[in-house]
């Protein structure tokens, strides 16, 4: 993914990607990345949704757009429940209300959809809330490296 793939999300994202890397580091116990840049570059797939009442997307890092075979531009601000099939909505909505009783869920895996209809299974994946200091909730994150392709 380009530059300004990487700016279109950073950009989207705001002041919410620093939440994001400083609420991983305290739920998570260590750093997910030092910088953005090196977010925007890790090996594994970071995306992460504001808290609309249906949440739009506002970051996905270069892997993740990969996986979803979507350009920034197309990411941001799509719904984030498109990412998974209608009859994988259920066990999108129990890890929802799972995280919503502990602030982070590790372990979880689910099946997604791309953009281009093919599908894959991540596994083994950490999803977060993204708060300030004060609590205040900016959104959802998560972070998964394990993938099995169904397609």
């Amino acid at each position: 993914m380009s530059a300004p793939d990487q700016k279109i999300v950073e950009d989207c994202a705001g002041d919410r990607l620093d939440l994001l890397l400083s609420s991983y580091e305290r739920l998570v116990g260590q750093p997910l990345a030092a910088s953005s840049d090196e977010l925007w570059h890790n090996p594994a797939a970071v995306v992460a949704h504001g808290t609309e009442d249906d949440p739009l997307f506002c970051y996905g890092n270069a892997c993740a757009l990969t996986l979803f075979k979507m350009r920034a531009g197309a990411f941001v601000g799509m719904p984030s429940q498109q990412s998974a099939e209608p009859e994988h909505q259920d066990e999108r909505a129990a890890m929802l209300a799972r995280l919503e009783a502990d602030d982070v869920v590790t372990g979880y895996s689910g099946v997604r959809i791309a953009a281009d209809g093919s599908r894959f299974r991540i596994n083994d994946a950490v999803i977060w809330n993204i708060r300030d200091e004060n609590g205040g909730l900016h959104g959802q994150a998560a972070w998964f490296e394990d993938m099995d392709f169904l397609d």
